[in-house]
Order: structure tokens, then sequence, then C-alpha cells
């Protein structure tokens, strides 16, 4: 993944296409956000020797630096790199077929965002507490959030992602500060004769975020913290009506509800759009020579209704497998991967990092324009729903953003069909 690995979800080796992943079954002692009760008991916490890493394989090679480093100082305690597939899905089967035996094959697994509330609710993964606790402080809070569940952090955020509003500011010159500035700048995107704001509506993983983008950025949120569905909350319906009328007027591109993150990137380095969503690595692709909008580049975060809006995260958790022979050593390589120097080789890998320092260093923001913007992203953005079930959940946004955006159905009772399958997802 690049800037963008994990963008949705999960990677590629350039931008990242998330596929959905299978559900889990329900626990029958769920609570909370519908996952299992207490942590489950560690053995082997003061562990140490080799240990394996499972990844997949599309962003190894930002990995393999910091195996190696490690390996260099560690040569009783050596990382093994075992590569899963590239895709999501069959990442995700190969992790769960070795955990549901009970095996130990990995030791560490680089794991979704979207993923870590399952693994813990199924209590495969080690809670980080007591002898393996780690140190968090100076990590992005929003990275630490979507590694925690039931108030136990059970992953250490590995990297991050968020997404940006890109502008060719040869149309629109100034930076709009909210959505309604967006909207009202669209006069000069029909002036150039271009589309004025392309993203990701087509029926998948992308729709889900962008809809909880507009959630969130009106003030609403999908669950509360205590696992309530308050989808159909005013604040909720506002981002979702705001989305759909932005869509009825012309603001968003009537092309976004077949786009992906591709066709939007082609959109917007060819000059057929104003404003785009997407992710970090459009900013590379948008600049590189052969760009249409190369040198006429600026982002931003996103834009809400007052200001500032809220991105999903996308990104990975490193996780300890419960089964793990070697805790205390898979607790020193997932604290080391995010020290200071691996984190910046992240950086300059366009792998966004998620030790908040990093966004500072002046050198890097030379090389990579858009990291002040990125890092106010993400300092404002809001993990998915923390539930084992949220391949159940990001469908019932799907399924009823879609029937909203089409016109099937208003805004009220798409919310309402959305509560109604969230909360029956999330009964098991």
């Amino acid at each position: 993944m690049s800037f963008l690995s994990r963008k949705t979800g999960v990677t590629l080796a350039a931008t990242t296409v998330f596929a959905a992943v299978a559900l889990a079954g329900c626990s029958s002692d769920s609570e909370g956000n519908g996952g299992g009760g207490d942590a489950p008991a560690v053995d082997n916490a003061d562990g140490r020797g080799p240990i394996t890493f499972a990844m997949g394989k599309n962003d190894t090679d930002k990995l393999t630096p910091v195996i190696d480093r490690w390996n260099e100082e560690n040569p009783d305690e050596e990382v093994t790199l075992h590569e899963l597939a590239g895709e999501a899905d069959a990442q995700r089967e190969s992790l769960v077929q070795s955990l549901q035996a009970g095996n130990a094959d990995y030791d560490v697994m680089a794991l979704d965002v979207i993923w870590t509330a399952d693994f813990a609710a199924n209590q495969w993964l080690a809670p980080l507490e007591d002898e393996l606790e780690v140190e968090t402080d100076g990590l992005l809070e929003a990275t630490v959030e979507s590694a925690t569940y039931n108030d136990t952090l059970y992953a250490l955020p590995q990297n991050t992602n968020g997404q940006l509003l890109f502008r060719n500011t040869e149309i629109i010159p100034e930076e709009p500060e909210n959505w309604s500035a967006l909207v009202d700048s669209c006069t000069q995107a029909e002036e150039a004769n271009v589309d004025c704001l392309t993203t990701q509506l087509s029926q998948y993983e992308g729709l889900a975020v962008n809809t909880i983008g507009f959630i969130e950025g009106w003030g609403g949120e999908v669950m509360d913290d205590d696992g309530n569905v308050t989808v159909d909350s005013d604040e909720a319906k506002a981002g979702i009506q705001a989305m759909v009328d932005g869509f009825e007027d012309g603001t968003i591109a009537q092309a976004s509800l077949g786009a992906t993150e591709e066709e939007t990137n082609l959109a917007f380095t060819e000059g057929d759009t104003a404003y785009a969503i997407n992710w970090p690595y459009m900013y590379t692709n948008a600049e590189a020579e052969g760009s249409a909008v190369a040198g006429n580049v600026e982002v931003q975060p996103l834009v809400g209704e007052d200001g500032v809006g809220v991105s999903t995260l996308g990104g990975y958790n490193n996780g300890i497998n419960i089964n793990s022979e070697n805790k205390a050593t898979a607790r020193d390589f997932i604290e080391f991967v995010i020290n200071e120097e691996n984190q910046m080789s992240f950086a300059e890998a366009s792998f966004p990092p998620v030790l908040s320092s990093i966004y500072d260093d002046e050198s890097l923001v030379e090389q990579f324009p858009y990291l002040p913007a990125l890092k106010e992203s993400l300092e404002n953005a809001a993990p998915r729903p923390v539930s084992p079930f949220y391949p159940a959940i990001s469908k019932a946004i799907q399924d009823n953003a879609y029937a909203a955006l089409n016109g099937d159905v208003d805004v009220d009772q798409a919310t309402a069909d959305m509560k109604a399958a969230i909360e029956g997802a999330s009964a098991g």
C-alpha cells in the first residue's frame, strides 16, 4: 500500500482497494459492540525466541527493512516474514483458519484496522496489558482507538491513512472552509466545463467510507461508544442528506456513482474534475509528468458542515496471536516497528506512519507537501465502527446509502433501514 495503503481497508501496491471481508460468527457471550466478553487468559507472556510475522504481500516491502534491522540487533530472536495473499479476503481467510485451529503459525499479524475488533471478540489476540503492555504516547489518537476493543488495547497501530480533499487551483484558486463553501465554488468548475467533485460512491467499501465521512462531518455517528446504533440521529441524517443533495444538484459528479479510487484518480489527474476526495497516493500521480493538473494541485482535510471534516482510517494494526509461545519477543517487535527510525522509513516510502511527530519533519514535508494536511486529517479522523460485525455494518451502510443516492428511498427511510440492518447484524 502506499500512502494509501489500506485506504479503505486493504492494500494494493500503489493504491489500495478494499475487499469486503467475511462476517465472523456471533459469540454467545457477546456484549458491548457485539463481541466477546472478558479478555482471554494469556500464557507465555514472558516467552522469548524466534517469531513469525504475517502480512499481506502488497506492503511487505515497507516492513522488510524493519525486520532486517530487528534481526541484526536481535540474532537470537529473529523475525521471519510470512507473506499472505494480496487480496484482503484471502489474507483474512488464512489467518482465521490458523487461529480457529489454535495454531501458533503466526506470532504477530498485520491486521486491517477493521478486523481488530473481530479478532479480539473471537479471543484470538493477546490483550496488550500487564506484561504485554505497550507505550502508545505519541501515536495518533484515532489509530489507538482503532486498535481498542471493549476498552482494552488488543493491537498496536503500525501505519495509517486518511482521506484528503484535492483541488485543481487553476480552476478553483481558494480553499473552501466548509461544505457550503465547496458547493458555492462549483460555479467555477461549471465555467471551466468540468465536474465539480468526484468521489467514490460505487457500491463497495468506498461508499461506506464516504457515507460515514458525511455522517461524522455533520456531527453524527453510526454507533455510539456503548454500541448503540445511532445512524438515524438528526446529525447523521443531515450528513447523509448533504451527500444526497450534493449528488442530486451536481456538486458531486454523476460519474461518482460508478467510481472507485482509481476512477477518481483518473478524473482528477486528467483534469476532468475540479475537486476529488481520495487517499494521499494520488498526490504523486497528480504532480507526475503527464498529469493535466501538475503544478496546480493543493490538498486539505475533508470539509464538513462547520469546517474540517472527518476522514475514516485505513491502515494496519499489529496483533499478537493468543497462542504464540514467544509473546515477550512479539511485544518488543511490535513496539520496535513504531520507533522513530522505522516510522520515518514508512513516511519516506509513502506509507503513512502512526507516530505523530513524523508529520512535522521539515525535510519530509518538503518531499511530501501533503503531510501537514494529512496530519490534520488524521487528527480529526475517526475509526470505522469498532465491531466484530463490521462487514455486515458496511453492507448495511452501502445498500441503503446507494438506495438514497439513486432516489429509491428518502434519507429518513434509508437511515431507518440502515439502523435495522445494523442492529440485526450486531444481534448475531
